[in-house]
C-alpha cells in the first residue's frame, strides 16, 4: 500500500507563532497523534466537522490570549462554521489529546481545556503552504 505524504496548511501569525491545519481526517489523525507534541496547542470548532488545528509552542514564550484566539479563528475558518459568526472551539494542550483505539479517522478525545468564542478569519495569518 502506497503511502499518503499528509497534506497540512501551514500559517505564520503575528509574533512569529506557527499554525499547522490538517486538510482530511486522515491528516487530522497525523497531526493530533504523529506530529503534536505536548506543549502544543490544540484546537478545533466545537459540535462541526473541521480541522485539527495545532499552535506549535515556543520553548521560551507562552501565546498570548490574542494568540490563542487567532489560532481558534483559524479552526473555525476550516470548518463546516465557517459562515457560522461567533462559534464556540476548543482550545487545549496537545497532551491532552488522545486517539481511543478502533474509532473512527480522525476521532479524538479531549481530555480538558476551554472554549473560545470567536469569529472565523485568516485575515491576520500569512499562508506559508
Amino acid at each position: 500500500m502506497k503511502e499518503v505524504k499528509p497534506r497540512l496548511f501551514r500559517y505564520e501569525l503575528p509574533g512569529g507563532w506557527t499554525l499547522l491545519v490538517g486538510a482530511t481526517d486522515a491528516d487530522n489523525d497525523y497531526l493530533s497523534t504523529e506530529m503534536a507534541e505536548p506543549d502544543d496547542w490544540w484546537f478545533h470548532a466545537d459540535s462541526v466537522p473541521g480541522s485539527h488545528v495545532l499552535l506549535r509552542a515556543k520553548p521560551d514564550a507562552e501565546p498570548s490570549r490574542e494568540t490563542l484566539r487567532q489560532a481558534a479563528a483559524v479552526a473555525l475558518y476550516h470548518s463546516k462554521a465557517r459562515n457560522a459568526g461567533l462559534a464556540p472551539v476548543h482550545c487545549t494542550q496537545a497532551r491532552n489529546v488522545k486517539k481511543p483505539r478502533g474509532v473512527k479517522t480522525g476521532t479524538v478525545q479531549v481530555a480538558k481545556g476551554t472554549v473560545l468564542k470567536v469569529r472565523p478569519d485568516i485575515s491576520f495569518a500569512l499562508r506559508v503552504t
